[in-house]
């Protein structure tokens, strides 16, 4: 496996895919212990679907240019003011883990159907958004980034950690890669701000988890 920083810097969207090409199962069973372990954590439902073609063969998929999608991790939750950051923040757990695997994804939060009995939503849950998963057509492209001093205030005396946290969160997935969020450092405390938006709480979680992994979570609250 890949280690999770190289995973960080490698990933980039990826919306076609070869759908002839399976994922292994011992890819796939890693994927599945993982959101175990996250469910149990976090309270969320998430779910992998596997060999499932319908939520990508309609118009807002192809409108979207997703091809060849068979595969995707649906993020699911009780319904809370918090539920779209935590699906960001452990969602994207899943995404570098896929990355480690070898295998591309890409955050999908409008360009899918819902397809009934692919996966189970509880009473008082909702969908928030899904993942899709497999082997891409090619790994992407990189995009256009902010800088440090654009997302963070940056002083003389503002610690490595801090800059290194902030320099990952410049590598997470945005929506359309706006990268609208902020932070600042108050004594050992890191405030995170999302920015204004749709999916903004989404991006929220995804770019603290990104933090949390290149500054080392140990340091600050």
């Amino acid at each position: 496996m890949t280690d999770i920083i190289t995973a960080m810097e490698n990933r980039h969207a990826v919306r076609a895919y070869d759908g002839d090409r399976k994922i292994e199962k011992d890819k796939l069973d890693i994927i599945r212990e993982h959101i175990e372990s996250v469910n149990a954590e976090s309270g969320l439902h998430i779910q992998l679907v596997t060999d499932e073609p319908k939520a990508f063969d309609g118009f807002m998929a192809h409108y979207g240019k997703f091809s060849g999608v068979t595969n995707y991790i649906a993020l699911i939750g009780k319904k809370s003011d918090k539920l779209n950051e935590k699906c960001g923040y452990y969602g994207e757990q899943l995404v570098l883990l896929a990355g480690q695997l070898g295998l591309d994804s890409c955050w999908v939060a409008m360009s899918f159907a819902k397809v009934k009995n692919a996966y189970n939503i509880s009473k008082g849950e909702k969908l928030c958004c899904v993942i899709s998963l497999g082997y891409g057509k090619t790994h992407g492209i990189p995009h256009k980034s902010k800088s440090v001093e654009e997302v963070a205030v940056i002083k003389k005396d503002t610690p490595e950690w801090f800059i290194n946290g902030v320099r990952a969160a410049l590598l997470a997935p945005t929506a359309m890669n706006q990268q609208k969020f902020g932070f600042m450092l108050d004594g050992d405390k890191v405030i995170a701000k999302a920015g204004k938006g749709i999916l903004s709480d989404i991006d929220l979680g995804i770019v603290k988890y990104h933090f949390e992994i290149g500054s080392g979570k140990e340091i600050f609250r």
